[in-house]
């Protein structure tokens, strides 16, 4: 058979129920998303570290409770009151930290969903404590948010993680190449992202497939 060439192809996320592989790292967190209608105070934060599966989650969630999905970022240009007709994930909270006029639109969009009967889930790397909002009332309105908490990858979800990085941008690497990256690479999800790239990257420019040699060859240059 002969050996897959990378292609600069779009890069496709698979964010289905049915591409979000669970281990011990996540499955608590997929637990609490799944069980939304009985979140306490009908609301919850999704915490983790960058590329942890938060925003899978928040598609997750969106996919079965028909939940609408906004950057806190876009806040102040949406139409809050007509946003509290439903569900709504608001992701990335704490990039809002030094925006009072987006933190004002959230406390709003807050009280109104809620008002409405509807749940909210809210994103950020760390917990609600630490996400640095500076209106009092929202503050302690997200302090007072259940967290659920995606943790640093084990061998078993890196692998995974790598093969579903790979098959984002249509790569296919030799079947030993995978095995090798997870003994070699930082156990962390951003090295994971940022090693496929790199992989993919070189390929590229190289026009050579991505092979367990290939793989080792980047890596010890690195």
């Amino acid at each position: 058979m002969a050996e897959q060439l990378s292609l600069n192809l779009p890069v496709r996320p698979a964010l289905g129920r049915d591409d979000f592989f669970v281990t011990s790292a996540n499955d608590l967190a997929l637990a609490l998303v799944e069980s939304w209608p009985n979140w306490t105070g009908h609301k919850l934060a999704l915490v983790g570290p960058a590329g942890s599966g938060k925003t899978h989650l928040t598609h997750v969630w969106a996919g079965v409770s028909g939940a609408r999905i906004v950057a806190a970022t876009n806040l102040t240009r949406s139409d809050i009151p007509e946003l509290a007709q439903g569900p709504v994930a608001i992701e990335d909270v704490p990039d809002i930290a030094d925006d009072a006029e987006a933190q004002a639109a959230l406390f709003h969009l807050h009280n109104l969903t809620l008002a409405e009967g509807h749940s909210l889930l809210f994103t950020g790397i760390s917990e609600p404590k630490h996400w640095g909002l500076t209106l009092p009332d929202l503050a302690s309105r997200m302090q007072g948010t259940i967290a659920a908490t995606l943790t640093e990858p084990d061998d078993t979800l890196l692998t995974v993680l790598l093969a579903k990085l790979f098959a984002d941008r249509q790569l296919v690497p030799n079947a030993d190449t995978i095995p090798y990256l997870v003994k070699q690479m930082d156990r962390s999800f951003d090295a994971a992202r940022a090693l496929v790239e790199q992989l993919d990257r070189a390929s590229l420019a190289q026009k050579k497939p991505i092979t367990r040699a290939f793989a080792a060859k980047l890596l010890k240059k690195d």
